[in-house]
């Protein structure tokens, strides 16, 4: 996988537990993600970010353009 230099990967473990809480939290709230045609509860919601994160499906990520952490799934990188 090619480093794209516009985004600094950062492994969650590194995150203290409040810092991650806020990362997925903000995630959520800003994307709207689309969840097709059930309705999630924002826990559950929550648990899916986290879930693709552990798994490495989706990163955390420092955006050096908007000085900002946000989440990115693991194919944007590359």
């Amino acid at each position: 996988m090619s480093q794209n230099l516009a985004f600094t990967p950062i492994p969650y473990g590194q995150l203290s537990e409040e810092a991650l809480q806020g990362v997925i939290e903000s995630f959520i709230n800003r994307e709207g993600t689309d969840y097709g045609h059930e309705e999630f509860s924002f826990t559950q919601k929550y648990q899916q970010v986290m879930g693709q994160i552990q798994s490495g499906e989706a990163v955390i990520v420092f955006d050096h353009d908007t000085q900002s952490v946000g989440i990115m799934h693991k194919d944007q990188l590359s």
